[in-house]
């Protein structure tokens, strides 16, 4: 499977529950995604979300299905370390 970094923009504070949280991971689940986990801005109105999906599409849908949005989808190759070191994430995912 692929990594994705998804950019999420909300209209409104985002606060997730526990409830909502099943409903993602049942949908995700639906769709062949695995939302790894994600980096909140200090209002909570923008996501920075890392998947694993086979695809954008994937992606794509299962935000569509769960009414959220996908504003910016990046499939991302390689890490950089503050040392410099360039790293293939695909490697390590496999």
């Amino acid at each position: 499977m692929a990594i994705f970094m998804i950019e999420r923009q909300f209209a409104d504070r985002l606060d997730l529950q526990p409830d909502d949280a099943r409903e993602l991971r049942e949908i995700n689940d639906d769709e062949h995604v695995r939302w790894l986990y994600s980096f909140l801005s200090a209002d909570r109105r923008r996501t920075f979300c890392l998947y694993e999906a086979d695809s954008a599409e994937a992606i794509l849908r299962a935000a569509e299905r769960a009414g959220v949005p996908a504003d910016v989808i990046v499939e991302v190759t390689h890490t950089l370390t503050p040392d410099g070191a360039s790293h293939d994430i695909r490697e390590s995912v496999g």
